[in-house]
């Protein structure tokens, strides 16, 4: 993977913690300038010293909060990553993900399923729109949705989760068709499958880590789609790990 990604800027949501922060330090790693962004500035800044501490390109880090933003945040949080970068951005991985305890339907509210749709799945899209122009100034863009395996295989308990993260793999084939005609850009939807991460841990409190895959089994396929070893291949949902 090394040097795989030299001289792109990506940015990277979710990216104080699971599998968000493994891909920014996998990304670093293989040469990308990585733009961080999470809740917790905290934790980002302890990404942010482990990029630096490999001997990586140094990163930037930038706060949002995706729960509560409005439709200009966006488009200010996209005017910020420019000036920070100078303009630059060769890809986004969405890995920002919001969830409850797993319920039933008749124990979830309307207050949680519409929080889950607008960091799984309006997010993700009012993001990418408000940075398409730093996009489309690429030569090798690649935006990557991260998905779950419940948005494919829909299963009891999972409710609001599960239907917003199927609401962002329909995001991700609308605008994989929309951007055909721009051969520089491409679309995709990665689920890592059981991966040992906070999530992970959260929904499945009793499966041993024995059970889960290592997120670092899964880094190098998000390397490859972020890379021009993929272009060409567009609007897929790929699962990573069963």
């Amino acid at each position: 993977m090394k040097q795989a990604l030299a001289g792109k800027t990506i940015l990277i949501t979710g990216a104080s913690q699971g599998v968000g922060a493994a891909v920014a330090l996998a990304y670093a790693a293989a040469g990308a300038t990585v733009v961080l962004t999470g809740r917790h500035q905290g934790k980002l800044e302890k990404v942010y010293d482990q990029i630096v501490a490999q001997g990586s390109i140094e990163p930037y880090a930038l706060c949002f909060d995706f729960l509560h933003a409005k439709e200009a945040e966006f488009d200010q949080f996209a005017f910020a990553i420019a000036e920070a970068t100078g303009h630059q951005l060769d890809g986004i991985v969405h890995c920002a993900a919001y969830m409850y305890t797993l319920s039933p339907i008749a124990f979830q509210t309307v207050d949680e399923w519409m929080n889950q749709y607008r960091i799984n799945t309006v997010a993700p899209m009012a993001l990418t729109r408000a940075c398409m122009p730093l996009l489309q100034k690429s030569d090798d863009a690649s935006i990557i949705y991260v998905s779950e395996s419940h948005s494919i295989e829909p299963a009891a308990y999972w409710g609001g989760f599960g239907a917003s993260k199927a609401g962002l793999n329909y995001l991700g084939k609308v605008l994989a068709q929309e951007l055909e005609r721009f051969d520089n850009l491409r679309v995709n939807t990665l689920i890592p499958g059981p991966v040992h991460s906070p999530q992970r841990v959260k929904t499945h409190p009793g499966e041993s880590q024995s059970e889960r895959h290592e997120i670092a089994e899964i880094l190098p396929d998000f390397v490859y789609w972020a890379s021009r070893a993929s272009r060409g291949r567009s609007g897929e949902v790929v699962v990573l790990s069963k």
